[in-house]
């Protein structure tokens, strides 16, 4: 521990043990016994337990003293923080040996919350979760704004001005601290936080004319990117769906697909999907080993060589990876491909209902790389072969047929 217990025993006037009070409290809120904190500050038993709870009159109090004061901290908030009742109820659980996504099932949280919340705030000799202890705990980290180490550590601030003055970076300084004083977290900041003290209004940590011995020399910080200057979704430019035409739109030529994946269990594995707007005939492109951009160029093509021409007028496709060599897949196929507007799935709703159909065979949290091309053939021929209530109770099959027929 930090604290150095005094070496004047003497009463210090009327607001004696001030330090001591504070560090005792701060231990107990921390999960220490009542009799290791008095141990650690350096105080009676007693002391410790008459902050605690008060003293009852006696003769030579005859009012007794009440508890001490102990600053208020806010309330943890019911929807985003865990309250104390749910700490009762991790404690509880925790002790009853249950695994952590049990009682994050119970809770309703996150697995990862309760790993973190009994991780964060046990007990720091034997490990044990305390509740009350934890509750009072996070609260005292909840209030905002949080002191800077700068500002509260002059040592700190003295060194890191100091070698601004000599034109090093923020980035050479916290290397140097870290190199420099390897066993005082206290001289550990990141990069950031120096960048902060010098740009940010409000801080005042570090002199603003040392912005002048950055680099750029720059007395207002240039954000990294504008919006104008964001980097393009893919190497090759984009051509939206506003660019589609318009027999796309209606339905009423066949020939424009909708595509997309399903994935599988752990983002591991993954089917295409191909559905023909005017038809919904579905096709299937099988991905053994990953949804690359090449594998995946590569597996459309060979899906759409399969169609005639009057078959091959356009694709459209969401903003994902794989379809990072869709300038590629276009030039082999002779197809064109149209991108959705970020987050809109209603601009491939033939493909979002074939996915949903699709999740029958091929549920959510499987992998899907154990079936065959063979396997996605069979359930793409039954998926078509069902009538449709939008395709007047036709079969997507029929209506193909019917499509192929006419134009031969």
């Amino acid at each position: 521990m930090d604290f150095e217990i005094r070496k004047i025993r003497t009463p210090q006037g009327r607001k004696k043990l001030t330090r001591e009070r504070e560090e005792y409290f701060r231990l107990m809120d921390q999960g220490f016994s009542s009799q290791e904190a008095c141990r650690i500050v350096g105080i009676n038993r007693r002391t410790g337990k008459r902050w605690r709870n008060g003293s009852a009159p006696n003769k030579a109090r005859k009012k007794g003293a009440p508890p001490v004061r102990r600053p208020a901290v806010p309330p943890s908030d019911a929807s985003r923080y865990l309250r104390e009742d749910e700490r009762i109820h991790i404690a509880d659980r925790v002790r009853e040996k249950v695994s952590i996504r049990e009682i994050a099932r119970e809770l309703g949280r996150a697995s990862s919350t309760i790993s973190r919340e009994i991780r964060r705030n046990r007990y720091p000799t034997n490990g044990r979760y305390r509740p009350h202890a934890a509750q009072a705990r996070a609260d005292s980290r909840r209030p905002r704004p949080k002191p800077s180490k700068i500002d509260q550590n002059p040592e700190l601030r003295a060194y890191i001005q100091d070698h601004l003055h000599k034109r090093w970076s923020p980035e050479q300084i916290v290397q140097s601290l870290r190199k420099n004083f390897p066993g005082r977290a206290e001289m550990h900041v990141c990069h950031e936080t120096i960048y902060q003290a010098l740009y940010v209004q409000g801080r005042g940590e570090l002199r603003r004319e040392l912005t002048r011995a950055l680099r750029t020399g720059r007395t207002i910080r240039k954000p990294r990117r504008l919006a104008q200057q964001r980097q393009p979704r893919y190497s090759a430019p984009m051509v939206m769906i506003s660019e589609r035409p318009a027999e796309a739109d209606d339905r009423a030529v066949p020939g424009h697909w909708e595509g997309d994946c399903i994935i599988g269990k752990n983002q591991a594995s993954a089917i295409g999907t191909l559905v023909e707007r005017t038809t919904r005939y579905v096709m299937l492109v099988h991905l053994p080993i990953d949804r690359s951009a090449e594998r995946m160029r590569d597996a459309l093509v060979e899906t759409m060589t399969t169609l005639p021409a009057q078959l091959k007028r356009s694709l459209t496709w969401d903003q994902g990876s794989e379809m990072g060599r869709h300038h590629e897949f276009s030039i082999a196929a002779d197809m064109p491909v149209y991108f959705c507007n970020p987050a809109s799935p209603w601009q491939r709703g033939s493909n979002e209902n074939t996915s949903g159909l699709l999740r029958q065979y091929f549920p959510k949290g499987t992998d899907l790389s154990v079936h065959t091309r063979e396997d996605l053939d069979a359930v793409a021929a039954e998926l078509n072969a069902r009538p449709r209530k939008t395709l007047d109770w036709d079969t997507p099959a029929e209506r193909l047929a019917m499509l192929l027929a006419a134009t031969n």
